[in-house]
């Protein structure tokens, strides 16, 4: 006798926003160490607690003002956010100009939300890595940067594994929610490949064509007819009306401190 099949009902969010934290005081200096040709990145703070720049600030408040623009009933009730500082700050200051549905819970923390690690290659420029790490430098140029993993840190499939994992836990247990992730450049990228079901070359062409803006917006929409079962469908990348709506306030697309290991 054929097995019965058996029909597991699908768990998704209704609606999900991925945002790139603000301007950092760590783009700001990765900008001036590679106008100089520096080879190191002057950044006295662990990665892991640079803060937005005083630009960052009001973007995050740009941000969170368009939020509060929409519906009680459209606006994002649940939070997940990077540990970094850059990103809680950016995720704090969109709850704080009420950006968020009436009753949204506090902001859940998920490291797999992290900056992806760059192990030797910390703080190094461009100029700093061929210097210092020549021979990381050639395997990176052979492997490519969805692949290459430097010492100490991860490649693009290392972030892409967790964050399989911050997925599959967003399925099963915030079903039917709406969902706003403040991360970074990388992760944007890399959720991008999995909720839209990329190869390794139409996301390194997304990446390819320029970097993720400060707070801009990617925007899906579950769609039951998006893909068999049901699946996401992309409605915006990299959307920063918000910010040029906000007051004038400027749009940047500073790569991340160490976007020169990205």
């Amino acid at each position: 006798m054929a097995p019965q099949e058996i029909n597991v009902p699908q768990r998704h969010p209704l609606r999900l926003w991925v945002v790139r934290h603000g301007e950092s005081s760590g783009n700001v200096a990765r900008d001036a160490a590679q106008s100089a040709g520096a080879a190191r990145i002057d950044i006295p703070e662990r990665d892991v607690d640079v803060p937005l720049s005083a630009l960052g600030h009001r973007q995050a408040r740009a941000l969170g003002h368009w939020f509060a623009s929409l519906p009680d009933g459209e606006r994002p009730d649940l939070v997940l956010a990077s540990p970094y500082r850059r990103a809680l700050e950016t995720a704090e200051a969109i709850r704080g100009t009420g950006g968020l549905a009436s009753g949204t819970p506090r902001l859940l923390v998920d490291e797999r939300l992290r900056e992806k690690e760059f192990g030797i290659l910390d703080r190094l420029t461009r100029i700093g890595i061929e210097q210092h790490h020549p021979e990381q430098a050639a395997l990176r140029g052979d492997l490519g940067k969805f692949y290459h993993r430097p010492p100490g840190g991860e490649s693009w499939c290392d972030v892409i594994l967790r964050l399989r994992s911050a997925l599959d836990t967003i399925g099963l247990h915030h079903d039917g929610r709406r969902i706003l992730i403040v991360a970074h450049q990388v992760v944007v990228l890399c959720l991008r490949y999995l909720l839209e079901e990329m190869t390794e070359a139409q996301i390194l062409a997304v990446d390819a064509e320029g970097d993720v803006l400060n707070c801009g917006v990617t925007e899906y929409a579950f769609s039951a007819s998006a893909a068999p079962g049901g699946g996401f469908t992309l409605v915006r990348y990299n959307f920063v009306a918000p910010l040029e709506a906000g007051g004038g306030t400027p749009v940047t697309s500073e790569p991340d401190a160490d976007a020169a290991a990205t």
